[in-house]
């Protein structure tokens, strides 16, 4: 493509100079691989970007969007409704853990954690503890990119750039970078004690002005952190002993990513909402949803001061398309076993990523369910540049890898074969071989 033909997109989380100058572009996708328009097969070890789990171009996704786009293409959902959206939020309920059945569509991962946040925020204000506002999140982590997500993210370059964010909110400690947990297979064994910390923060500002914490189970974005043994369920004890909600963000955690529906089933830790998308829909139209308790949403309607109980929502909450695309994506989900195949992949994809332990400028490797950080040392005054040199080198030779960092992070399609995993293994070897 000429460069006029590129320069009109502003591209999101891109080098765009960089891109600009030597495209490397996508044409076609199905199953597990990814198609160039000149026709190059791409293996897909990134499920697009953490989202396309049950595998590229799923003709039931397909028909089922085709076929409500003939029916209505639209329907508001402001005092109105349409059956799809209450079948979609049904089923969902089914499939969320036990307790968490009242969903709220959004239309992303960062609207999901925004509204999250508000719903937080709303519930305490319904039963008179208005004075519970302060928001906690963790450093490293990641809950997209709106104002209330990177208030409460702790990724610096996110958040470096846009002012004071949101006031009223602290951070956990990170669990990453104990010796001790290096090239951990599963759960780290150290640093459960790092959820102590919130008692620290609980101490410093008073539990009667702490409204929630939000986490990620597995923080996936930031490298692939996986939480140490019993942290999970220290930081959901101490959200109880305080009167905190716990908010889980599993965009990328749910729907199979970690060998379980959710993450909280996996870890047996139920969260009091949890934020999902990428997976909600199989990426094949945007959509996100917040699955709150029963207690929280009665507990709205119950306290409410105005006929409409929650001030929040979007133009394409429910969207007819995106309805349509879940529930088809949910019934692939359940027909085909994938969670459990997930599961059961789970030991093979450990044994093949961390037999990289060798390869040349390896440092750390961390996995759990059918997601791996590949950690590399960052080259002498130029750091994430031997990652995106990776990136770059894996994709020439037929492999999408993502890269965040220093860090090869790998999720492939809950499809992904036993044969493929060894190649995707393969190329990383030589790829690294190959990168200064």
């Amino acid at each position: 493509m000429a460069a006029n033909d590129l320069d009109a997109y502003w591209m999101p989380f891109t080098p765009n100079r960089r891109f600009k100058a030597n495209p490397r572009l996508l044409g076609g996708a199905k199953g597990m691989h990814y198609t160039t328009p000149e026709g190059r097969q791409i293996l897909d070890a990134t499920s697009g970007l953490w989202c396309v789990n049950a595998g590229h171009g799923r003709e039931a996704i397909t028909e089922a969007i085709r076929k409500q786009a003939g029916e209505m293409d639209y329907a508001p959902s402001f005092n109105l409704g349409h059956p799809l959206a209450f079948a979609f939020a049904s089923r969902l309920a089914q499939v969320t853990p036990k307790g968490l059945d009242r969903i709220f569509f959004t239309n992303s991962g960062s609207e999901a954690v925004d509204t999250a946040l508000k719903i937080a925020l709303a519930y305490h204000r319904a039963r008179g503890k208005g004075t519970k506002t302060r928001l906690i999140g963790r450093e490293r982590g990641y809950h997209g990119v709106g104002f209330g997500g990177i208030s409460v993210g702790g990724i610096p370059k996110n958040r470096m750039y846009f002012g004071s964010l949101l006031a009223g909110v602290d951070h956990l400690p990170h669990t990453h970078g104990l010796a001790e947990n290096l090239f951990s297979q599963g759960l780290p064994r150290h640093g459960a004690h790092l959820a102590d910390d919130l008692e620290r923060i609980v101490a410093l500002h008073d539990a009667s002005n702490i409204a929630a914490v939000i986490v990620e189970p597995v923080a996936c974005s930031t490298g692939v952190l996986v939480p140490p043994e019993g942290y999970l369920q220290k930081l959901r004890a101490i959200c109880d002993r305080h009167d905190i909600l716990l908010i889980f963000d599993e965009v990328i955690t749910g729907f199979g990513r970690v060998g379980a529906p959710f993450a909280a089933d996996r870890f047996g830790v139920t969260p009091d909402m949890i934020c999902m998308a990428k997976g909600l829909t199989n990426a094949a139209v945007p959509a996100g949803a917040v699955a709150a308790s029963t207690a929280i949403y009665d507990t709205m309607l119950d306290g409410a001061d105005a006929p409409i109980e929650l001030f929040h929502g979007y133009t394409y909450s429910g969207h007819p398309l995106a309805c349509a695309a879940g529930l088809a994506t949910l019934e692939i989900y359940q027909g085909e076993g994938l969670f459990e195949r997930s599961l059961a992949l789970e030991p093979y994809w450990r044994a093949a990523v961390h037999s990289l332990a060798d390869a040349r400028h390896v440092v750390d490797i961390r996995d759990f369910g059918l997601i791996a950080g590949v950690e590399l040392s960052p080259r002498a005054g130029a750091p994430t540049a031997r990652a995106m040199e990776a990136f770059e080198a894996a994709f020439d030779q037929g492999l999408l890898i993502r890269v965040t960092g220093d860090i090869i992070a790998l999720s492939p399609p809950l499809i992904v074969s036993e044969g493929q995993i060894d190649q995707i293994v393969e190329t990383i070897r030589k790829v690294l071989a190959g990168v200064e």
